[in-house]
């Protein structure tokens, strides 16, 4: 049985729908220079933050934000479990198990959360119970935004992954066939030892690969300079894939153009990268080491989901967990590939951005990133028409 091992973010996500980004309460909170705490459009930003920027209690202004008293909804979120759970049901009926690594507080939260992991095909026994607040997000998710094709807001709370880093990682994260950091900005200590663990799972022969999530701990520091990966650059070198999206390419990077982000990956050493820009055309690019040799290509998110939205308004759910499902499906592509037997440098990445671009989409139909089965097997169901039809689409770029 083929392993993935991931650790990184894990929360509550406590999400708020139909709440409208140009109400006067919302542009009131709305940033106005560079870290100050404000909210950002599709951005995430901490709540100590955002009550010194406004100046008020926290949930005093979050009420007049969204006119509830409660959220519309409760789900498992965090780019990290999020992307694991929608990885092992894909590929958990094919012989792939995976393990999630990470901190809940002994909380109300806490334990609403491990419930809810209960019921989903992912191993759970290092996701940890510490004392204090779990982490959690209040997402603000607006239907209507971007022209209609929606997006959100994140203000969260890290809590407990405050105090998670890489001595509290037992040996067994590394007896696995691939390594996963998933959104490790947001567990601060993880992700400042990136370059020694990305290293270490380097060295004993794992593929390693890293999602990220937009950094706005290392934003509010130095808002003029391009966002640290761990102690050094020497951290791309051993990324076997890179999953990020535009705007943490552009901060990553420090430069001011996708070609030219894409090209300081490349530069970097990184095995293979995918950058995402919400509906907009993605990109993909490989150097051969893990997936078969691919240059720099843009291709199109899956426009089927389009189409049934479009045909079946009432079939939209909100944006929230799309680039976490996106990853998932990434990952789980590269999971089913080994399975079948290929060997690094074999794999294909237009097959794993088809998986990718099908799972993201799918996000789209339901409140919240995670999706709860009824039965093993009906999400997959469920995603291959839409695996089917993007891997069509990119047959005509190969």
């Amino acid at each position: 049985m083929l392993k993935i091992n991931v650790v990184g973010c894990s929360l509550a996500d406590y999400l708020y729908r139909k709440v409208s980004f140009s109400s006067p309460a919302f542009q009131k909170a709305l940033s106005v220079k560079d870290g100050d705490g404000g909210i950002l459009e599709g951005k995430l930003i901490f709540s100590e933050d955002f009550e010194n920027f406004v100046k008020r209690p926290y949930g005093e202004v979050l009420k007049e934000i969204t006119g509830k008293d409660e959220p519309d909804v409760f789900n498992i979120g965090g780019p990290g479990i999020v992307g694991a759970i929608n990885c092992a049901q894909i590929s958990g009926e094919n012989g792939v198990k995976v393990a999630f690594y990470g901190r809940v507080g002994d909380d109300r939260t806490g334990k609403k959360i491990l419930d809810l992991l209960s019921g989903l095909p992912v191993d759970i026994t290092e996701y940890k119970t510490a004392k204090g607040n779990s982490p959690a997000t209040h997402v603000l998710s607006d239907p209507e935004a971007r022209e209609g094709k929606g997006e959100r807001s994140f203000i969260n709370t890290i809590g407990v992954c405050n105090h998670y880093g890489p001595g509290d990682l037992p040996s067994s994260f590394f007896d696995a066939d691939v390594l996963w950091y998933g959104a490790t900005a947001l567990v601060p200590k993880m992700h400042d030892g990136l370059t020694e663990l990305l290293k270490k799972g380097h060295d004993m022969g794992k593929i390693s690969i890293l999602s990220t999530v937009f950094d706005f701990r290392n934003e509010k520091a130095n808002p003029d300079k391009r966002w640290p990966l761990g102690k050094s650059d020497d951290s791309y070198k051993y990324i076997d894939l890179l999953m990020v999206d535009r705007d943490e390419a552009l901060r990553m990077s420090g430069e001011k153009e996708i070609s030219k982000a894409i090209q300081f990956f490349i530069d970097k050493g990184v095995g293979a990268v995918t950058v995402t820009y919400g509906a907009r055309n993605f990109f993909i690019w490989s150097s051969g080491r893990l997936f078969k040799a691919c240059p720099v290509t843009s291709l199109p998110t899956c426009t089927l989901v389009d189409e049934h939205l479009a045909a079946n308004p009432s079939l939209r759910g909100d944006t929230t967990g799309c680039g976490d499902n996106f990853a998932g499906g990434t990952a789980a592509s590269l999971m089913l590939q080994l399975e079948k037997g290929l060997k690094p440098g074999e794999l294909d990445l237009f097959d794993a951005a088809a998986w990718g671009a099908a799972s993201g989409g799918f996000a789209c139909f339901t409140v919240g990133g995670t999706y709860f089965e009824k039965k093993a097997g009906e999400k997959r169901a469920k995603l291959l028409p839409y695996y089917e039809y993007a891997l069509k689409q990119y047959e005509t770029v190969r």
